[in-house]
């Protein structure tokens, strides 16, 4: 089994290029039973709130679909906040959840977090994926 994380942008991307590398990260997360996805209350409503961005012009149903599909796949769990310095602080609860269960954090900004080897961008775990 591997555990994963999703940070916002690779939702965002997914909801915005249907055909992307990150839309093919949800759909694997989300169609098999080798993967398992864990979130936080926090990470819920970070997706909530980023996804229905005016800006963004993300429809209604495909910011419900990536929402509940995270829900029904997911496990909800409450990380314990670290202490570790980060970038950009907003990032702290895919970090801290991710490392609470020892889980893969799958990112499109690793700029943003420490270098760990279990914090991926898209195209690193779709190749993990297929290797293992």
């Amino acid at each position: 089994m591997m555990n994963v994380v999703v940070d916002t942008n690779i939702a965002v991307s997914a909801a915005l290029t249907p055909g992307g590398t990150c839309a093919k990260v949800l759909n694997l997360i989300t169609d098999t039973e080798e993967i398992q996805v864990y979130y936080s209350i926090a990470i819920l409503a970070e997706y909530e709130e980023v996804l229905s961005r005016d800006y963004l012009k993300i429809a209604a149903e495909i910011q419900i679909g990536i929402i509940n599909a995270i829900k029904m796949k997911g496990i909800l769990i409450n990380p314990v906040v670290s202490e570790i310095p980060l970038p950009d602080e907003t990032d702290r609860i895919f970090y801290d959840t991710a490392k609470e269960i020892n889980a893969i954090l799958i990112t499109g900004n690793i700029k943003h977090y420490p270098n760990e080897p279990f914090i991926m961008n898209p195209a690193q775990f779709l190749n993990l994926y297929e290797c293992d």
